[in-house]
C-alpha cells in the first residue's frame, strides 16, 4: 500500500490536469445516533460498533478510474445542497440525463451548474444567479456527472493551499 505524502497532495491540487489514482483504506465504525425533539447525543461508549467492510473508494466512487474531486466555489448551488468549499465527486464514465448537476467547461472556465439538456440551459441552484443559454458559438464540454458532494467541516492545510484563479 502506497501512502501519499504532503507534497504528493499539494502536488495533486495544483495540477488539475493531472489524474492520480489512490485509495484510502478506512476501517469505518458506524455509531447509531438517536435524535429526538432537536437534542441529538451519543450512545453510551460501551455500545457496540457496527463494522462496515468497506472504503470510502468502495462506498462513494461508483467508477474509480473515471472519478475525479473538485471543490466548489460560490453559493451558486447551495439550493441543492453544494456550497463553498465542498469536496465535489465528479464521475465521466456517467451517462449525462436531463436535471443532472454537472462540471463542464463552458468558455474554457469550470463551472458546476444544473444542466437542462432540452433548452441547452446551465442552471444555477440559487434565485440570485440567472440561466446561462449555451448557444453554438460556445466552448462547451461535460467534463463529468456530480455523484456526491462533501461537506469539510474543518480545513485542512492541503485544502487551504488550493488557489482558484
Amino acid at each position: 500500500m502506497h501512502s501519499v505524502s504532503k507534497e504528493e497532495i499539494h502536488h495533486i491540487y495544483n495540477n488539475p490536469d493531472i489524474l492520480y489514482e489512490f485509495t484510502v483504506v478506512v476501517v469505518m465504525k458506524v455509531i447509531p445516533l438517536n435524535i429526538e425533539a432537536g437534542i441529538s447525543g451519543f450512545e453510551s461508549p460501551a455500545a457496540e460498533y457496527k463494522e462496515l467492510g468497506l472504503s470510502l473508494d468502495q462506498l462513494l466512487i461508483i467508477n474509480p478510474d473515471a472519478t475525479f474531486i473538485g471543490l466548489a466555489k460560490g453559493n451558486s448551488m447551495e439550493g441543492v445542497g453544494i456550497f463553498d468549499g465542498d469536496l465535489l465527486l465528479v464521475d465521466r464514465a456517467e451517462k449525462l440525463q436531463q436535471g443532472d448537476v454537472i462540471v463542464a467547461n463552458y468558455n474554457g472556465c469550470f463551472t458546476c451548474k444544473i444542466i437542462d439538456k432540452d433548452k441547452a440551459l446551465l442552471l444555477s441552484a440559487s434565485p440570485l444567479h440567472k440561466p446561462v443559454t449555451i448557444s453554438a458559438d460556445d466552448e462547451f464540454q461535460v467534463e463529468g456527472i456530480v455523484t456526491r458532494s462533501i461537506r469539510i467541516h474543518r480545513k485542512t492545510k492541503e485544502l487551504s493551499n488550493v488557489c482558484f484563479s
